[in-house]
């Protein structure tokens, strides 16, 4: 199911060893530590806690809400999975294929290639290398012309041939400028593009790092798009479930932090000369160590300042999907509100209960200025209009998320290699928001900080 294709260790991970690597030793001193504390149970702080748990350093995680996986996390709603916001797993990256076993994620792929809505019709736009049948009519659609259908194709093979360290420190635009650089025609980039992108970075201006969307396309090139048949939370999930239970609490939001100690809601006190580890997301890591973010830190961190991303994503329960097929749409119209959207049984039947159709609609920015009633009556209707009321007219509302911070933004400069996880004598932070914004980028970062504790902590024989 997932792509046998290993990439070769990045520098990163050569420089942060794993857990196997031989140079590591637990401690031997006489001096007894209190556990470490990692503040945030998304995928950076499960990353952290497995590597020390893999080291035998004792360590408390505290999750601020009633469960693990942060951002990626699934509710079961009526009998369907519903995850928090638009996921897509990308098997080929690195760390994820470390740190994850995919046998048990069951991954359910996508169609390699999307559907484009444009002049009220669906065009089809196949990946070349996976699907060239499909693909040979797509040459005559009207989403771009046959230069830059040919350009995809050799921008695919651009970034598969890259190392990830040499995308991460590559000179950097934003992703239009790069677009646009390479000789793309205005016409795929907004009616293909932009919509696609959009959708993973939450970007619709495609400000974004050209760094990021070449590793994204790399990715896209050697791995599956895919579901796993459990839901996005089983990923962290399946983390949790190789850590120490005594090791973890729940509902246990953290207010303040100062040397050696944090303090929660209830008024509890934990102290650690062990070290902490700041693993909650963008916004709330602003808020518990603020100087971290101040100007005169470091240059670096002036990126760390800019507005974060948001979306809403809708679920719909239907009793029929109106295609068969496994695939991303993509409105390419350059009219209405939604982005993107998916018939989520057709990837992973799972998601809902038997006979049942599930279907997910995205949208990009916060939509602050209407209801949750308003936004379900303007994306049905603008859908009814695409697919015919016949299609949307039996479709039931299921659940409404706003996810206020989806992403950080990562416009030009970006730092992801060289930000260091050490911001203060025994302060760590890791997150997206210090990597780079995608499940592989958390996954490294909650390792760097881990990595850089022990060694702190002279774990390393050297």
């Amino acid at each position: 199911m997932h792509s046998l294709f290993q990439p070769p260790l990045s520098l990163l991970q050569k420089t942060y060893a794993t857990s196997s690597t031989s140079s590591i030793a637990p401690m031997t001193a006489s001096r007894s530590l209190s556990p470490s504390i990692i503040v945030g149970g998304g995928l950076a702080g499960l990353a952290a806690a497995t590597h020390l748990s893999s080291l035998s350093v004792p360590f408390l995680l505290l999750e601020a809400s009633d469960s693990f996986g942060g951002r990626a996390r699934t509710d079961l709603h009526e009998g369907f999975l519903l995850d928090r916001g638009f996921h897509i797993f990308l098997s080929s990256f690195p760390e994820c294929r470390r740190l994850l076993n995919f046998s048990q994620l069951d991954l359910q792929p996508f169609y390699p290639g999307s559907l484009v809505y444009e002049s009220d019709r669906f065009h089809r736009i196949s990946d070349p290398f996976r699907r060239p049948l499909d693909s040979l009519p797509s040459i005559f659609n009207p989403i771009g012309s046959l230069p830059d259908k040919l350009l995809v194709g050799l921008t695919r093979l651009s970034a598969a041939s890259l190392s990830d360290d040499s995308i991460l420190s590559s000179d950097e635009s934003t992703i239009y400028d790069h677009l646009k650089s390479i000789g793309f025609s205005d016409s795929i980039i907004e009616k293909f593009l932009r919509p696609f992108f959009a959708g993973i970075f939450f970007d619709p201006n495609l400000s974004t790092s050209s760094r990021l969307f070449k590793l994204v396309f790399k990715s896209l090139a050697l791995g599956e798009n895919a579901l796993p048949a459990g839901g996005i939370g089983s990923i962290a999930q399946q983390l949790v479930a190789r850590l120490p239970d005594t090791s973890l609490r729940t509902n246990s939001p953290v207010t303040s932090i100062s040397a050696g100690s944090v303090t929660l809601a209830s008024g509890e006190a934990i102290t650690t000369d062990s070290g902490i580890i700041v693993a909650v997301e963008q916004p709330q890591a602003k808020k518990l160590i603020p100087k971290v973010f101040g100007s005169n830190v470091d240059a670096d961190v002036e990126n760390l300042k800019k507005p974060t991303r948001s979306t809403v994503c809708l679920y719909f329960s239907a009793d029929q999907a109106p295609i068969a097929e496994p695939i991303l749409i993509l409105n390419g119209s350059g009219k209405g509100i939604v982005n993107n959207m998916f018939f989520v049984t057709n990837v992973a039947p799972s998601y809902a209960p038997k006979g049942k159709v599930l279907v997910s609609v995205s949208l990009i920015g916060a939509y602050q200025d209407r209801s949750d009633e308003d936004l379900t009556a303007e994306v049905l209707q603008e859908l009814t209009g695409s697919f015919g009321s016949g299609v949307t007219g039996s479709w039931r509302h299921l659940r409404t998320y706003r996810i206020e911070f989806a992403q950080p933004d990562q416009t030009p400069p970006t730092n992801p290699i060289g930000r260091d996880p050490r911001v203060d004598e025994g302060l760590y932070v890791c997150g997206d928001h210090w990597s780079w914004a995608t499940f592989d980028g958390a996954l490294v970062s909650g390792l760097k900080a881990a990595e850089a504790l022990v060694r702190d902590r002279g774990l390393i024989r050297r």
